[in-house]
């Protein structure tokens, strides 16, 4: 079965379980500035997991386009990709254990089509410090399950990872228990990592045994968990059952809920039979036609590497794109100039000198747009920006192989120290640095280049710790104010500049609000006094605040203001901001905490400052004071 088909076939199966099939989300997360992007399916979940109502119910399913910087050094082996999808579905104080497991052997085996003597399943062993159960309810439904189409399902205990290697399987076994650290989820990690008031439970992750030769060097012998590459975990159901409270012990959660998620390139490879994700139908396409621009072969071991490094690149840039990041020197535009880069570096290891990315580009587009259609609308745009970035590539190269070469002429070696200069001043990727060097028999020690690059990145992880400390994820009462006064902000704004003034980002903490919007020129002192003034006339009013849910086409067709209106459910929060005698202050589509009236927002609204953000997008930071 073709990755598109198995994308189709699980929300069609799950919306005959009754779940409601929403879009996905960008892959930036909306209201969580303490992530650059979504990592993972259950992320904009998170609310509805802690407590909040969704719009569209108590069964939620979706395909969530997910983003993973940390894995973008591990890309090149036959599994890792930056960019993927995760199939997900949600019980929000719904349906349990049994419906969940049966569901997921369902569709695995007999939708997919996968033989059931290659899926191997893993339960949490419990806690008996922490007075946690094994989950013997999940390892019975699985192994009658396993017994309706004839295959054995020994259940057994192995424990830790390292336990699992000095065990191994034997004939028959299919089912294992292993500890907190694997088979157990909270925000947190495991038991004893939760905070009080965090939720949590045991997961049963479900793993593709390929059957390829087990390799030593992980350990003695193979298990489920082991890394070795024959066995591939392709899902996770996680049934968050209980409550850290405040003695420090565990009860149960008032309101159970179902978080199932699916790498859906995985389960591809799965039903396709290969242990290389990166041979599954969606991306054959672009290694054709990346072999016939570059005269190389996948299959050549010295070219596998640059071919799947390419690959991931580009797809993962196209699909940041379609959201609206463009390359820059931070956050979210930073990462993707780092993948177009590597991308660009790596195709001229396979002789592509020009247009590698524009080239690759319609095929990976046809391989999703009925999927995405927003790739085929936004698709001028893409190709504008990575032609532009390769512009930039090739004065790179020339500017940073310049100074590469003063410094060996300087010093008669490059130290690890000169390559993090390169890459983080010049923009000269580590791979580029390594290339030029090895032609002169010059060794980079790349231990201190590591070390550079370590506590580069520790400093910057500090910073973001401080920048986005009292985010809006904490949903604190100051926070909250902000958020709200954010909203009554952007309504004076579009009364003062016009109708083509929308968000363009945000990131509120307790002490200031930072708003981006769309407008092309700075706005003057003048003009933002009388926004000032408009969002404390709102509160001197004693507005009040209300919510309420519709159809998304209906609150589009009514006027009420929105940014981002693809990512939304059918069915969405509107916020009504109002005050004495009717006035309506602010009507708009949201997902995060507001308060309920003027009472709750202490003190005088400010704007501090206005600057441009971007072409187009102008920058206000504002506070009560």
């Amino acid at each position: 079965m073709k990755l598109n088909d198995i994308r189709a076939q699980y929300l069609e199966y799950m919306r005959t379980q009754d779940h409601v099939i929403v879009p996905s989300g960008r892959i930036i997360p909306d209201n969580d500035p303490t992530t650059l992007f979504t990592g993972s399916g259950m992320q904009p979940m998170i609310p509805y997991l802690l407590g909040d109502d969704h719009p569209e119910g108590s069964r939620i399913a979706d395909s969530q386009k997910c983003f993973r910087a940390e894995d973008i050094e591990e890309v090149g082996d036959n599994r890792h990709t930056t960019f993927f999808e995760m199939l997900g579905n949600w019980s929000f104080g719904d349906y349990g254990k049994k419906e969940q497991i049966t569901w997921m052997f369902d569709f695995l085996v007999r939708k997919v089509g996968i033989d059931p003597k290659n899926l191997y399943i893993t339960c949490y062993i419990g806690d008996e410090k922490n007075d946690l159960s094994q989950d013997t309810e999940a390892a019975d439904l699985w192994k009658g399950l396993f017994a309706s189409v004839d295959v054995d399902a020994d259940a057994v205990e192995i424990g830790t990872e390292a336990q699992g290697y000095a065990r191994g399987i034997a004939e028959g076994e299919r089912i294992f228990y292993y500890d907190g650290a694997k088979n157990w989820w909270s925000r947190a990690g495991k038991p004893d990592h939760m905070p009080v008031g965090e939720p949590g439970g045991p997961d049963s992750e479900m793993f593709y045994d390929f059957g390829t030769p087990h390799d030593e060097s992980y350990g003695a012998h193979c298990h489920p968990n082991c890394d070795c590459g024959r066995f591939m975990e392709i899902g996770n159901n996680v049934f968050m059952e209980y409550l850290k409270k405040s003695d420090g012990t565990f009860g149960p959660l008032p309101r159970k809920n179902i978080d199932f998620g699916g790498g859906l390139e995985r389960i591809a490879a799965a039903a396709q039979g290969t242990p290389d994700i990166y041979k599954v139908d969606a991306f054959s396409g672009v290694i054709v036609r990346l072999e016939k621009l570059s005269g190389k072969s996948y299959d050549d071991a010295d070219h596998t590497f640059a071919f799947r490094v390419i690959v991931d690149h580009v797809r993962g840039s196209i699909f940041m794109l379609s959201d609206g990041i463009l390359p820059s020197n931070k956050e979210q535009g930073y990462i993707l100039r780092r993948l177009l880069r590597r991308a660009m570096f790596y195709g001229t290891q396979l002789g592509l000198d020009e247009d590698v990315l524009v080239q690759l580009t319609p095929e990976i587009i046809a391989a999703y747009e009925d999927a995405y259609p927003i790739l085929v609308e936004t698709r001028d745009m893409i190709i504008r920006e990575m032609k532009t970035e390769e512009e930039k590539f090739h004065k790179t190269l020339v500017r940073g192989t310049r100074e590469l070469h003063k410094m060996i002429e300087r010093d008669g070696e490059l130290t690890g120290e000169d390559a993090f200069v390169l890459f983080t001043t010049y923009g000269f990727p580590l791979e580029m640095t390594l290339e030029v060097v090895e032609k002169r028999g010059i060794v980079v020690d790349r231990d201190a280049y590591e070390s550079e690059f370590a506590r580069h990145r520790d400093l910057s992880r500090t910073a973001s710790a401080g920048k986005f400390k009292g985010g809006l994820a904490d949903h604190s009462a100051q926070t909250t104010a902000l958020h709200t006064c954010t909203h009554l902000m952007l309504a004076g704004l579009r009364k003062e500049l016009g109708d083509h003034v929308h968000q363009a980002g945000s990131n509120i903490t307790e002490q200031r609000t930072r708003f981006d919007f769309t407008h092309g020129e700075k706005v003057e002192r003048d003009v933002l006094d009388r926004v000032e003034a408009y969002v404390n006339d709102a509160i001197a009013d004693g507005m009040v605040v209300e919510m309420l849910q519709m159809d998304k086409q209906v609150a589009k067709d009514e006027g009420v203001e929105g940014s981002f209106w693809e990512k939304y459910p059918d069915t969405v929060n509107v916020y009504t901001m109002t005050g004495k005698d009717d006035v309506v202050y602010s009507q708009e589509l949201c997902g995060g905490p507001h308060v309920s009236d003027a009472t709750e927002i202490v003190g005088t609204f400010r704007i501090t400052s206005e600057k441009s953000s971007s072409a187009g997008v102008r920058r206000i930071k504002a506070s009560l004071e």
